[in-house]
């Protein structure tokens, strides 16, 4: 927000300088970021007196003036009618930039050079903003800074205000705060106001206009006045002035005054030309939707039934707290004026505002909360202004819906909270004259209690903690003292759990996966795809109350719809070889009024080609057994197979039933001590298509939350035999659905110890083997730690093992 120094003056004594007093709003709480000199950008002008004025050579317009700019003679080509010979005038010299950022410089003007520009108040953003060369006191010294002769000076500080502080979106807001912290009174304008006082009209209000409100929680109030013979014009030059210091550019007398009065107080004001509205009726309701309606700014805008609008007998004429419509706009023509003063819901302006992109000083205003009570003030004060624009004439009376008790309720506040949650040691009486000084009602509640009730206009205060605020800022940050929080001499350790997410990091990224963060908030139709929990059970999605955007609605279920985001954005950019992975946390909703349960996951996805086409290698795309390749090379770096046969990761295929975002027969679980650690398979093409991603996509999941306290903390080395190992073979015709990893399983569990390791090698189906069977092939390694093994001990091992396969698995040998 931008503030004027010279429109502060005008409520509160400002005895420190711009720094000192940028410095102390800051650390009140009102962040300046920037202290501007309003009239820095006349510091390339200087005046000059015209010596003399010739015709221009080449052009019947113009005329070339030699001028005394002080210590030596321009010439000046000029265009303008008024100048005279003698005429002490501003001159802009080569590098100045004028307030619109024109950046004068030295030319031709067909022919003959001009060294700057003779200027008008309107190029100089001065005055009222005559076009004509401005004239000047001709007794001021010519070379003199224009700024300095014309004692221009006022500073702008512009302020960074938080959310909650809407009652500083005002001058009178600002100067409230350093009345505060300056230990002086501020200096209220008058608005108190009696409509018939001064008046000839014998007309009331009520028998003009009435005021229906049909949705009360959206617009708790709602006040407005009427003027007739109106005379639409400039406004006073000194509300011109107040506007244009803190950069707003003036329209009309009618729309200045309730610019000025909403920069004044921070209560926004809209004026309707009342000969527009139909059937002298205003109805406050919501919209219909669809409803197309034309706001002030020419744009045709489409409605929605949560919006709320301003509307007259047959349509609407503003959106509420928002911008007004064309339809209603004050013109030279208007003569009869209805003010509208009013309080609206904050979520209601700041959900329309956002939805059609139209932010305005008003919605800004309304967004973050007006002051209830200062409805009648603010309208009061405008219309002061109003009637002294001459011949007008006030409508007795005032409407004023929703008239009810706007008091804040009183806060208890204990001073020991007080001086424990700061750490400082103020006094009851400390703490109500701080709290005093900003316009608080403050009552003894005991000898250690305060009642505070906060003013109207400081709709943030709710709670203990919100006062507690007010008397840090209040006493000051400065004041509080410095505590170093206790530092025990022995480091810290790491979490376990920290460096085992930073080790599973590094392992994903050695396969080549780059890390991706996405936002915990996605897509409902994408969530839909995620409601059956693993256990089969149904789960409700977790909805956001407030979301962003639309595909943004609920929490996530599962990091893979981050993911396929970021996949589609990869592929839309032409970069469709893919490998990326997240560890996060997914949100799965619980049956009851629980909390969700939050599970960190490891999530991994891989598309496009696993090697590149060269020269002399063909390239091969992702298939499956990449990414489970991953998965088993992620068990392996972290010594979660071999050494510990219970805690040997098995993949087995998922249920049919349960593979709701994954192809069926594609998709595998993977088990650990029979327990659920997580999936790997190939993303179902439906939720693919949501996603516009038409190349296949695989998905490794693991539950890492599970896997930390399985990771070894140490690993177990054992001594390499020195003793030769013996292969052998075995191929056998079982059933097609029975899974290799069974087998494999069922081998590994062998009690033999002379197995060291079992491979898969081939796996066949075709005409020789009948179509429900299939031929699968391992290679079984045997070794001895003590000595070399002989054939007959080999063999009959081996066919002890074939044996047991055999009649665990139903097969038969070729």
């Amino acid at each position: 927000m931008k503030v004027s120094l010279s429109w502060l003056k005008d409520y509160v004594n400002v005895d420190m300088n711009s720094i000192a007093l940028a410095d102390a709003l800051t650390m009140a709480g009102l962040e300046v970021e920037k202290v501007l000199n309003r009239y820095d950008y006349l510091d390339g002008v200087v005046l000059a007196r015209i010596k003399k004025i010739t015709p221009h050579p080449n052009a019947d317009r113009l005329n070339l003036c030699s001028v005394d700019a002080g210590e030596t003679i321009l010439q000046i080509v000029c265009g303008a009618d008024n100048i005279k010979e003698g005429m002490l005038v501003p001159l802009a010299l080569p590098g100045a930039r004028l307030s619109g950022g024109h950046k004068i410089k030295r030319s031709k003007i067909r022919g003959e050079k001009s060294d700057g520009m003779l200027c008008s108040e309107l190029e100089l953003g001065l005055g009222l903003g005559q076009k004509g060369i401005m004239s000047l006191d001709p007794g001021l010294a010519e070379g003199a800074k224009l700024a300095e002769a014309l004692l221009l000076s006022d500073i702008l500080f512009e302020i960074d205000l938080t959310p909650n502080r809407s009652d500083c979106l005002s001058i009178i807001g600002i100067a409230r705060e350093i009345a505060a912290f300056g230990g002086t009174k501020i200096k209220y304008p008058e608005s108190s106001f009696s409509n018939t006082e001064n008046f000839e009209s014998d007309t009331n209000i009520d028998s003009m206009i009435s005021v229906v409100v049909k949705a009360p929680l959206q617009c708790p109030r709602y006040a407005a006045m009427i003027f007739e013979n109106i005379s639409v014009s400039h406004s006073p030059p000194w509300i011109q002035e107040r506007l244009v210091s803190i950069g707003v550019k003036p329209v009309n007398n009618i729309v200045d005054i309730t610019n000025f009065v909403m920069f004044e107080t921070g209560q926004p004001l809209h004026a309707f030309d009342l000969n527009m509205l139909n059937g002298s009726k205003i109805i406050v309701d919501m919209a219909k939707d669809g409803e197309p309606f034309t706001s002030l700014d020419n744009k045709e805008r489409h409605l929605s039934s949560d919006m709320l609008m301003i509307c007259d007998a047959e349509k609407p004429v503003a959106i509420a707290g928002i911008m007004g419509g064309l339809n209603t706009e004050i013109s030279e023509g208007t003569t009869r004026v209805l003010l509208e003063s009013a309080c609206f819901d904050p979520v209601t302006i700041r959900r329309t505002a956002k939805t059609l992109g139209l932010n305005t000083e008003s919605s800004h205003r309304f967004e973050r909360g007006v002051d209830p009570k200062g409805t009648l003030t603010a309208l009061n004060r405008a219309a002061r202004l109003i009637s002294e624009i001459e011949g007008s004439r006030l409508v007795q009376g005032v409407i004023d819906i929703g008239q009810g008790d706007f008091d804040p309720l009183p806060v208890d506040l204990s001073v020991d909270y007080t001086n424990a949650l700061l750490g400082v040691n103020l006094k009851q009486s400390e703490i109500e004259n701080l709290l005093n000084s900003i316009e608080f009602k403050v009552e003894k509640n005991g000898t250690r209690n305060l009642l505070v009730t906060p003013p109207s206009f400081r709709v943030d205060i709710k709670r203990p903690a919100d006062l507690v605020e007010e008397v840090a800022r209040l006493w000051g940050y400065d004041n509080i003292p410095l505590t170093n929080p206790p530092v025990p001499a022995a480091d810290n350790l790491t979490s376990t759990w920290v460096e085992a997410r930073y080790r599973i990091k590094k392992i994903i990224s050695g396969f080549g996966y780059y890390e991706a963060i996405t936002y915990s908030f996605i897509d409902e139709r994408a969530s839909d795809f995620f409601s059956f929990h693993r256990d089969g059970e149904k789960r409700d999605s977790i909805d956001i109350l407030n979301p962003l955007t639309k595909d943004q609605g609920v929490m996530r279920r599962s990091l893979i719809p981050g993911l396929l985001e970021t996949v589609h954005y990869n592929i839309s950019q032409q970069e469709k070889n893919i490998s990326i992975f997240e560890i996060g946390k997914k949100f799965i909703s619980g049956n009851s009024a629980e909390l969700p349960e939050e599970n960190e996951v490891l999530t991994c996805l891989q598309t496009g080609v696993a090697i590149s086409s060269t020269w002399n290698v063909k390239g091969v795309d992702s298939d499956f057994y990449d990414i489970k390749g991953v998965a088993e090379g992620l068990f392996s770096a972290l010594k979660i197979d071999g050494a510990n046969k219970e805690l040997r990761p098995v993949f087995t295929r998922l249920p049919d039933e349960l593979c709701t975002y994954t192809r069926p027969g594609y998709t595998a679980r993977i088990l650990i001590k029979g327990e659920l650690f997580g999936i790997v398979g190939q993303v179902a093409s439906s939720l693919l298509d949501i996603y516009g991603i038409k190349q296949p996509v695989f998905v490794l999941e693991i539950d890492i939350q599970k896997l930390y306290p399985i990771i070894p903390d140490s690993v177990l080395t054992l001594p390499v035999s020195r003793f030769p190992a013996v292969t052998r073979d075995v191929t056998m015709i079982v059933g097609v659905n029975i899974e290799a990893a069974s087998i494999l399983e069922k081998i590994n569990k062998a009690d033999m110890d002379l197995i060291q390791a079992v491979e898969l090698f081939d796996v066949f189906q075709g005409d020789e083997v009948s179509f429900d069977k299939k031929s699968i092939s391992f290679r079984i390694t045997y070794r001895s730690d003590t000595g070399t093994l002989e054939d007959d001990l080999i063999n009959r091992m081996h066919k002890k093992v074939v044996s047991l396969l055999l009649e665990e698995f139903d097969g038969a040998l070729p």
